[in-house]
């Protein structure tokens, strides 16, 4: 199994920042892709940043510009840097890593217990 740990989330005036990680634990075989996801009230999950193995990075359109992914493949740590935050970014994030653990080769994705980001306008 793979155990996530996030840490980061919090209250933040209009145009701050906020840094969120992510650590990821446990009989880890091998991590295929680590990001992070948000849900706000009323709204679908919905992704706002990915890093697969390689480095390659996506961003959700809203965020491009603003939010950088990183990665420490020492401490199997994802992080997420969000700048020029706004009200519209206010929800829960969680940190999604794809995996393989234990005996068994197959990726499976794994889900964080969500930080809440709150944006105030």
């Amino acid at each position: 199994q793979v155990q996530l740990v996030e840490s980061g989330g919090g209250l933040v005036q209009a145009g701050g920042s906020l840094r969120l990680s992510c650590a990821a634990s446990g009989s880890i075989l091998s991590i295929n892709a680590m990001g992070w996801y948000r849900q706000a009230p009323g709204k679908q999950r919905e992704l706002v940043s990915l890093i697969i193995s390689g480095g390659t990075t996506n961003y959700a359109d809203s965020v491009k510009g603003r939010f950088t992914i990183s990665r420490d493949n020492a401490k199997n740590t994802v992080y997420l840097q969000m700048n020029s935050l706004k009200p519209e970014d206010t929800a829960v994030y969680y940190c999604y890593v794809a995996a393989s653990s234990g005996s068994k080769s197959n990726i499976n994705p794994y889900w964080g217990q969500g930080t809440q980001v709150t944006v105030s306008s």
